[in-house]
């Protein structure tokens, strides 16, 4: 016979806290209550029809494709319907809350940002020998030897190696600042002299520079970004009183 184990709402409260989760948890409060009175000072309504549209768009992202599959997600999630419909009505009336505020700022933030965005494809080999590295870079541009082949021998992890150092599609953030510097001024095809950081010494060949795109894709990711950034200025505006006891709630004054 297996045991059972009750779990009331307090314990998992209580967990909640000692998994320090508490800062979070009250930050995701914060930020659904600013949402909420936001939306209403503005006016922003959620109609019927875009709450359906967004239940059935969240029911197939999650692979919810009958009522026994939503049933057993919202048991597992301790959801009842009502809550259900909250947590996506919160999920609508965010976006149309960023769509209202930050809508028009998209394209001037892409294109006062676009040098950020630009991405390097790019192959890299590090090694800690400066004269070691020197020699090979010589010997790639003399045509003795490939990057592949000097990729090949020289990188020990095993996906890095068969790959022939490739490091796919990377954007400024992605890299060093003393290696972004000098990848995106290359002039692609290019074999870069070696770069030496904290980490070794970088053998790199620049194969592309692929400049940015305002897809549809970037642009919800710029709106988003510009959306949470928002959030968090106005949540630092946010005078908290924090619980005492275990059980007892946070006040909020929004």
């Amino acid at each position: 016979m297996s045991n059972v184990i009750k779990i009331s709402f307090e314990e998992i409260i209580y967990q909640i806290k000692l998994a320090c989760q508490i800062p979070s948890t009250i930050e995701d409060i914060i930020h659904r209550k600013i949402v909420i009175s936001k939306a209403e000072e503005i006016g922003i309504q959620v109609e019927p029809k875009e709450l359906q549209q967004a239940a059935d768009n969240f029911r197939q992202k999650n692979k919810l494709s009958n009522a026994n599959d939503t049933w057993l997600w919202l048991q597992k999630h301790c959801l009842s319907l009502d809550e259900f419909e909250e947590l996506v009505y919160i999920r609508v009336l965010s976006s149309k809350l960023a769509q209202h505020l930050f809508a028009n700022k998209v394209e001037p933030f892409f294109i006062e940002h676009q040098l950020d965005y630009t991405q390097v494809v790019m192959y890299e080999v590090v090694l800690d020998d400066e004269d070691l590295t020197m020699e090979l870079f010589y010997a790639i541009q003399e045509g003795d030897m490939n990057f592949y082949e000097v990729a090949h021998q020289y990188i020990q992890d095993t996906e890095l190696r068969r790959s022939g150092g490739y490091r796919g599609q990377l954007r400024r953030l992605d890299l060093k600042p003393e290696i972004s510097a000098a990848v995106f001024a290359a002039t692609p095809p290019q074999l870069l002299n070696p770069i030496v950081t904290s980490s070794g010494i970088h053998l790199i060949f620049v194969e592309e520079l692929i400049q940015p795109e305002l897809t549809e894709l970037l642009r919800q990711k710029i709106l988003s970004d510009l959306f949470l950034e928002w959030l968090k200025k106005q949540a630092k505006q946010v005078n908290i009183v924090q619980p005492h006891s275990k059980l007892s709630e946070p006040s909020v004054i929004v």
